[in-house]
């Protein structure tokens, strides 16, 4: 899907740009995903491990087909004492936390590629067709729905009543939570040329905080979408446009009036959330995962699915586990002393904090899993790309 996507990007650049330079385009592209220079590695085969934890899995459920294979943002949400997830065909479950039973499920027509975020009362999703729906919390009775200016692939966030998303051409539209009514649109320009996804916009105060395809990290205010403040993390160098691709797509987050957000291929920034100042930029490392945060460290998996820790304070590196080498890790979540990451093959493994090492691995399913985990009240959530739903828990031996 993102091959091809990117391919056809590049053939409509042929009516304004010289044929070689597409030629090198599609090149390059063709390289990266078919296991080029950028790509040569295979997945690492899985070693034998000394547990040094034991993970229990607690309730395993079906969410329908999940992501159907299909590159989405589709994650699980908890709010309330209960775990939302949708699928692909228009399927939502509100279930549990505790034991995994079904609250209730709603079935839709929508094709939803985004989501849920909660609201006040509100389950919020965005779909492939450029709409936005509003589940009751409750019930799963449709609310609303809108209209917005193309695909969403990124979780809807809400605050204050309103409901902002942010669309693949890289547009942010702000609701109305309870009616679905427009209350204003910022657009940004894109290149021709971007990796498929989109990170989610990050509510910082008064302001919603979003990284754009150019590799520019905006600031907008909350209530009426005014621009506040940007800053370039980084910028696209390179002759072909694949060289040239600095995708924002990591969810940024926020940690003591810090943001750190990290490029595709330009490295990780850390930015004043109250006036966008970079204060430190490594840029020796890039993702389209994500990362994670404790007290003291950032976690990050980066785009060969090597694991980094960071200190907060400056970027530099503290320790890297390349034991699960390509493996399409998830974006790291943080478990008590622990970090935990999901992998292509549907395996949730458990690393220390301390060095990286493995603690850990337990598989709840054969398919992929590229939604970051959730941890709340010592249990670890994972959704994987079928459908799969699970409540994880580990212990000492």
């Amino acid at each position: 899907m993102r091959l091809i996507t990117l391919l056809l990007a590049c053939f409509a650049l042929a009516g304004c740009a010289a044929l070689d330079t597409v030629n090198e385009s599609v090149s390059g592209i063709t390289d990266y995903f078919s296991g080029g220079e950028d790509n040569t590695d295979p997945p690492t085969e899985l070693g034998e491990i000394t547990p040094e934890i034991q993970v229990e899995v607690l309730w395993k459920k079906s969410i329908g087909v999940g992501a159907d294979e299909h590159t989405l943002k589709l994650v699980p949400a908890i709010g309330a004492g209960k775990i939302l997830a949708a699928d692909r065909e228009g399927l939502v479950q509100a279930r549990e936390l505790s034991t995994g039973d079904l609250s209730w499920e709603a079935e839709t027509e929508f094709h939803f590629s985004g989501g849920p975020g909660l609201g006040a009362g509100t389950v919020i999703l965005g779909t492939s067709d450029a709409e936005v729906v509003a589940l009751n919390f409750e019930n799963g009775q449709l609310l609303w729905k809108a209209g917005v200016s193309s695909e969403v692939l990124s979780v809807p966030v809400i605050a204050n009543g309103v409901v902002v998303v942010r669309t693949t051409d890289g547009s942010v539209t702000a609701l109305d939570e309870k009616s679905g009514g427009k209350l204003w649109s910022y657009e940004q320009s894109v290149p021709a040329l971007s990796v498929r996804g989109t990170g989610s916009l990050l509510i910082s105060g008064d302001n919603v905080i979003g990284g754009y395809d150019n590799g520019k990290l905006i600031a907008l205010r909350l209530n009426d979408g005014k621009h506040i403040w940007e800053t370039s993390i980084v910028l696209p160098t390179g002759r072909s446009e694949v060289e040239r691709l600095v995708d924002l797509d990591v969810d940024p987050i926020e940690t003591d009036g810090v943001i750190y957000i990290a490029s595709y291929q330009g490295g990780i920034a850390a930015v004043s959330a109250g006036d966008g100042d970079v204060m430190w930029r490594n840029e020796s490392i890039s993702s389209s995962s994500g990362m994670a945060s404790d007290w003291r460290y950032l976690y990050l998996t980066d785009s060969k699915s090597d694991i980094w820790q960071l200190e907060q304070r400056t970027g530099a590196s503290l320790w890297k586990q390349q034991d699960l080498h390509q493996r399409k890790l998830t974006a790291p979540a943080t478990y008590e002393s622990n970090v935990v990451v999901g992998d292509l093959e549907g395996y949730v493994h458990w690393l220390s904090t301390s060095d990286g090492r493995q603690l850990a691995r337990v598989q709840v399913t054969d398919s992929a899993i590229d939604a970051k985990p959730l941890v709340v009240d010592n249990t670890v959530y994972i959704y994987a790309k079928d459908g799969t739903l699970a409540a994880l828990r580990a212990r000492s031996l």
